[in-house]
């Protein structure tokens, strides 16, 4: 099981009048929107790509009142005269993996944020990637090993194309999949990460921890794998 990963979401809302006419007397009509973010420790905006999609649940009374949005920064943008409170989806590609956060839509300033914290849970080998972006994840060491990765990254797709060893482990019969799982088991770093999913019949490892040994191996296997077949 991997430690539960968490982060800091900004909401950043603005809003201004709008030279249109109110239903309501007395209350001006807006044009407002929201855009998601995430933080890092120093507090710097990051693009949430963690997330793949965000839905909107507005007041009832909006014609639309459930809006989706699929990319970062997942901009909303309605008009209307008046504040609400509402809650915000935001989802991965994980199995459950949703966060949901209450938001509340006021006037008093034409600029404001609020920030939530989040949880994912067991996450995935690639959701650990996109997450590393903004802050340390389990198996980083005071943020050393993220330099030393991305050198890594980029020797390992100097010799192998780490997409279509992605593409051939994936294609690999049971018994040859089983044979890798062995061969990783065999040769991993202290560095590689790995999640064997018992419940779910799963084998997860992140490609880019691996030794460069490791990869020409599983590249050679992949190969003539595909020469067999």
């Amino acid at each position: 099981m991997v430690a539960d990963i968490k982060r800091t979401v900004k909401l950043v809302t603005e809003q201004a009048n709008i030279d249109k006419p109110s239903e309501v007397e007395g209350f001006p009509m807006k044009s407002w929107n929201i855009e998601i973010f995430l933080l890092d420790e120093a507090g710097n905006e990051k693009p949430a790509t963690c997330f793949t999609k965000a839905v909107y649940n507005l007041h009832p009374s909006f014609a639309n009142p459930i809006q989706t949005f699929h990319e970062a920064p997942f901009r909303c943008e309605n008009e209307g005269w008046g504040e609400f409170d509402m809650t915000i989806d935001l989802y991965t590609t994980e199995k459950g993996g949703k966060n949901t956060l209450a938001h509340d839509l006021n006037f008093a300033k034409p600029h404001y944020e609020s920030k939530h914290t989040v949880s994912f849970k067991n996450p995935s080998a690639a959701l650990i990637n996109l997450l590393r972006d903004s802050g340390p994840v389990p198996g980083d060491e005071n943020g050393a090993r993220k330099k030393d990765g991305e050198k890594k990254r980029k020797r390992q797709q100097g010799a192998v194309d780490m997409e279509k060893l992605a593409e051939g482990l994936v294609k690999l019969g049971e018994e040859d999949l089983l044979h890798v799982v062995q061969m990783i088991h065999d040769n991993k770093s202290e560095e590689t990460y790995t999640k064997n999913d018992i419940e779910q019949g799963e084998f997860h490892v992140d490609l880019y921890t691996l030794p460069e040994s490791l990869v020409k191996m599983l590249w050679d296997f992949v190969s003539s794998s595909r020469q067999a077949a």
